[in-house]
């Protein structure tokens, strides 16, 4: 008997279901991209227990004939590609003519549809891959998928979706991503019966400000411009408009959703001017170019794009970009001085300072150094100096003794070798990092409840995956709860982070545990898990300190271990000793 044999269809189809159905969020993109092929300027969405029980996508497009109906579920049957040319410059969103098929394999379908003119409407039913025969049915111009009971028939794939409140969260996103690419098209959203979204065709703005929030919109800059064949428009979002995550990233190439790397290093080296490094950018841009010049034939999920001039693409985005935002950025307001994060046994609370020339010190410490008479102590220091006699501020420490801060970015301390610089926030995220984990090692990660809770607007991920996994959320430190299905409300927070922004930390926790899961997140990923809350909760870039303070941050790196190095590899201070300092001053030729 030979070993190598063809597989059966059905089961060929649901191996590739597993490539293109990865959850309902999954059915529901390739459905509402199918409607507007079909040149739909209404589409319906109703949902039923997170689109797990029920998807349903209803449109007033083209519809299909009665003829066409039996290869609907075929694979590979599509009207909109015949050949290796059609492929090579494809304008629809979809062309593989795998799509139902998947579907079709994996869930319960029917699909119901009439053409303009036509008498009727008909109807075609599959369930597990087993077609059913077109029967004439009632239905307005144009077509209506259902799919129930997606995996009924592959139970080990049915056991990885995640709660309804989830997969409800995964289908809004698709559904805002798709709404977010055609404002000219009204759509609407349901679950469970009831109406979450109505939104009506009109103008982009009106569109992004339903869709990305009102503050988005009124942040974002609109911007249109053309270039050799190709065409970036939409909306960049302020820097002040910042995020702790990439979730209000929107890029549409020729219509389509895509998350690129090429376009998104255009972006981020648009906006690296004026955004810190772990703020991130918003924006909903839409790059349009000769289908000639984009390969859409990447990946199954048609998510990523080949452009086959990268380098040309790179540049325009990049110069449209910042030519949107040299307008904005001279109008954005300086950040509002906050109140700096504590760590351990480290108490940073803000004092009046003085600067010159980007160097704080606090002002007492000013006086002091300035206000003895000539021939007091300020000249009996400044002789020792020179004399070579240890002063106040050289140390038996290893790190020495601060003496200043500049640009808010970096410690400039002395020691008996010379002068010390130190990044203070990477320095402070490796001390937080190393206490992190060895509380959560230790099962003591200790939870400080805050006086006032903090609430935020967060999606219905957001809120989904606080809900499902509260349990690691407070192995974790955090008492989070749901206030509404768009709102959250943080109790506690882990006391070393207590400082931080709350909101911010919150966000970037629960995009880590929604990414990798509750289990995976605090073994395979426990690193960038404590990474990402110790970034939080470091003080940050441009935070006037006093000596006081620095030298607190001194002494915590002395007492940690791998603080010469932060979370990313990257050391946290060097020594410059007095040798080196006498070579680039040419001292002693």
């Amino acid at each position: 008997m030979p070993s190598i044999r063809l597989l059966p269809d059905t089961l060929i189809s649901q191996i590739a279901a597993g490539e293109v159905v990865e959850r309902p969020a999954s059915v529901l993109k390739e459905l509402l991209e199918n409607s507007l092929d079909a040149a739909a300027g209404e589409i319906s969405v109703s949902l039923m227990q997170g689109g797990i029980k029920q998807l349903k996508v209803t449109d007033n497009g083209g519809g299909m004939d009665a003829e066409d109906l039996p290869l609907a579920f075929a694979r590979h049957a599509t009207s909109k590609i015949a050949s290796l040319d059609d492929l090579e410059q494809v304008r629809s969103l979809g062309f593989r003519g795998e799509a139902l098929a998947s579907i079709a394999s994996v869930a319960r379908i029917a699909l119901t549809t009439r053409t303009a003119g036509a008498q009727h409407a008909w109807r075609l039913s599959a369930e597990g891959g087993e077609q059913g025969a077109v029967q004439p049915a009632a239905h307005p111009g144009g077509t209506s998928v259902e799919v129930s009971d997606l995996y009924f028939n592959t139970p080990a794939r049915r056991k990885f979706l995640r709660t309804e409140a989830t997969e409800f969260g995964h289908c809004e996103d698709v559904y805002k991503r798709i709404a977010l690419s055609r404002p000219d098209v009204a759509f609407s959203l349901r679950h469970n019966g009831r109406v979450i979204s109505h939104l009506q065709a009109g103008d982009p703005a009106r569109r992004i400000a339903a869709v990305a929030g009102k503050e988005f919109a009124g942040a974002a800059r609109a911007f249109d411009e053309h270039s050799s064949g190709l065409r970036l428009s939409g909306f960049a979002g302020s820097p002040a408009f910042s995020r702790s995550s990439r979730d209000a990233q929107f890029v549409f190439v020729n219509g389509r959703f895509v998350r690129d790397k090429l376009l998104a290093h255009a972006l981020r080296q648009a906006y690296q001017d004026m955004l810190h490094g772990d703020r991130h950018a918003a924006y909903v841009l839409f790059l349009e170019l000769d289908p000639l010049g984009v390969d859409v034939n990447v990946h199954p999920a048609k998510t990523e794009v080949r452009f086959r001039d990268a380098r040309a693409i790179h540049q325009f985005v990049f110069h449209a970009v910042s030519k949107a935002l040299s307008g904005s950025a001279a109008k954005a307001s300086a950040a509002a001085v906050q109140p700096l994060p504590a760590a351990g046994g480290m108490n940073f609370q803000r004092t009046p300072y003085q600067s010159s020339l980007g160097v704080a010190q606090p002002a007492a410490a000013y006086q002091a150094m300035f206000s003895a008479p000539a021939g007091g102590a300020a000249r009996t220091a400044f002789e020792s100096i020179r004399a070579g006699a240890p002063s106040q501020a050289e140390t038996d420490s290893p790190l020495g003794h601060a003496i200043a801060q500049l640009h808010g970015i970096y410690i400039l301390a002395q020691n008996r070798q010379g002068l010390v610089l130190v990044d203070m926030h990477a320095a402070h995220e490796r001390i937080l990092y190393e206490r992190l984990k060895a509380a959560l090692d230790a099962q003591g990660m200790s939870m400080q409840k805050l006086l006032i809770p903090v609430s935020f607007n967060a999606d219905r991920l957001e809120v989904a995956t606080a809900e499902e996994h509260a349990g690691v959320l407070r192995e974790l430190g955090f008492d989070m709860a749901p206030l509404s299905p768009t709102a959250l409300a943080v109790r506690a927070v882990p006391s070393m982070l207590v400082s931080a922004d709350v909101a911010d930390l919150a966000r970037a926790l629960l995009r880590e545990v929604r990414e990798f899961g509750g289990s995976r997140v605090l073994t395979e990923h426990q690193h960038a898990l404590l990474s990402t809350m110790a970034c939080h909760g470091a003080v940050r870039a441009h935070r006037p300190l006093t000596l006081t303070e620095m030298n607190a941050l001194l002494r915590e790196m002395e007492v940690t271990e791998r603080s010469g190095q932060c979370n990313h590899g990257r050391p946290t201070w060097y020594q410059m000793s007095l040798a080196d300092l006498d070579k680039l001053f040419l001292r002693g030729r």
